[in-house]
């Protein structure tokens, strides 16, 4: 770990008796650069995010841990048990991507903070931004916030390679259990969601729509086949509603869609989501679901504003008060070192995490400054080729034309 540097004022963020953040004036925060772009993208959104928070007489002192292949290569751990340690001591941090290999080698270190420091929300806003190039006729009726379950679900990680001794035994088991043979050759996934794993993340969203006047909550599921899992996520949900949210909101079965000024909360199967989200977006505003199916709707409506380029996260355990705040995309390492890429999915991913924070003038100005240098045609290369007149330049300098317009 780097020794911070800086004035004696910094202190850590700490959590209340009553769950709420206690940030200092100049809060420690905990970032990991980044493999690939990481070494271009991080510090553009660094420069933007000081220059923001000074504006409004605050500051962050930056305190960089290491994972992926930074981290290997120093201390030849991928990922350090001092970065989690860092990251559980100082509630908040942030990000860029890192490496994840396919088919083989170490599992994802993006699941592995997650599950490690149990951030069981995984937080995607999805919005246009005025200028933005997209392949759909009416981006700007895309504005959705998606509650993706991190810790369940078929990312919990419990497998069985095909003609595992593990494998054979589960294969066994299941014989035995649900008289069902599964081929020999197969290899086997679980696939856990549970009664407490699915409430706390449908009560964030539900805590999150009240507390931001939104109006509509969607649980998102494959129940009609996985009846037991996905199906009964849907179930524990308005369940939830019922025991907990019912002087602010009510499901759709119990009004028929006439929620009498409460949020309406619904659902709907996650295929039929994956169309109407591109075809009805207008009609969505939160939405709760599972961990495979996130992964999917968060990817599917980025492209419908941008691309995941400009797509922000934030893993969040709203009881512990932690938070990992990261970009959504991959390392790109041929353009690694080209001060080429659009470092907006970090960027956008500490304004949320300024908004976490409380510091949401901040937070606002950066999101207006970036919306406005967009419009004027100021863009990074991605944009720029899809975007007629644009002025394409390098990922530094669309940092700069930000902090220009704070």
């Amino acid at each position: 770990m780097r020794d911070v540097t800086g004035t004696t004022a910094a202190a850590r963020i700490t959590i209340g008796s009553d769950g709420v953040l206690q940030v200092p004036d100049v809060p420690i925060i905990p970032y990991v650069e980044g493999d690939g772009t990481g070494v271009d993208i991080w510090p553009a959104a660094r420069a933007v995010l000081d220059a923001a928070a000074a504006r409004f007489g605050r500051r962050v002192e930056w305190l960089e841990v290491l994972a992926g292949e930074k981290a290997f290569n120093e201390t030849g751990e991928w990922l350090p048990t001092e970065t989690i340690d860092a990251f559980r001591d100082h509630l908040i941090g942030i990000k860029g991507p890192l490496t994840t290999p396919v088919g083989g080698g170490f599992r994802s270190l993006n699941v592995a903070i997650r599950q490690l420091l149990d951030l069981y929300v995984c937080l995607r806003p999805v919005r246009w931004f005025r200028g933005v190039p997209s392949p759909v006729r009416n981006p700007e009726a895309v504005n959705m916030v998606i509650f993706r379950e991190n810790t369940e679900d078929i990312y919990a990680g419990i497998e069985a390679e095909a003609g595992s001794p593990e494998a054979d035994r589960i294969r066994e088991m299941v014989r035995e259990v649900f008289g069902r043979e599964l081929r020999a050759d197969s290899g086997i996934g679980i696939k856990p969601v549970s009664r407490t794993g699915s409430q706390r993340l449908q009560r964030a969203a539900l805590n999150y729509a009240v507390a931001r006047k939104r109006s509509r909550v969607t649980f998102v599921h494959k129940g009609n086949i996985m009846k037991f899992t996905e199906g009964a996520f849907r179930n524990w949900g308005y369940e939830l509603v019922r025991e907990e949210f019912a002087d602010v909101a009510v499901g759709w079965d119990d009004c028929g869609g006439d929620a009498g000024g409460r949020i309406l909360v619904s659902d709907t199967i996650a295929d039929i989501a994956l169309q109407q989200v591109l075809t009805r977006p207008a009609e969505f505003d939160v939405i709760a679901t599972m961990n495979l199916n996130g992964d999917y709707l968060s990817d599917a409506l980025a492209a419908q504003v941008g691309g995941i380029g400009i797509a922000p996260g934030g893993n969040i355990n709203y009881v512990t008060g932690h938070g990992v705040f990261e970009a959504t995309h991959g390392t790109a390492p041929k353009y690694a070192g080209q001060d080429k890429v659009n470092p907006s999915s970090v960027l956008l991913s500490g304004v949320m995490m300024f908004e976490h924070l409380g510091w949401d003038a901040a937070a606002d100005a950066i999101t207006s400054a970036m919306e406005e240098t967009i419009a004027a045609g100021i863009v990074t290369y991605d944009f720029a080729r899809l975007m007629e007149g644009a002025t394409e330049v390098r990922c530094s300098e669309f940092a700069q034309a930000i902090i220009d317009r704070l």
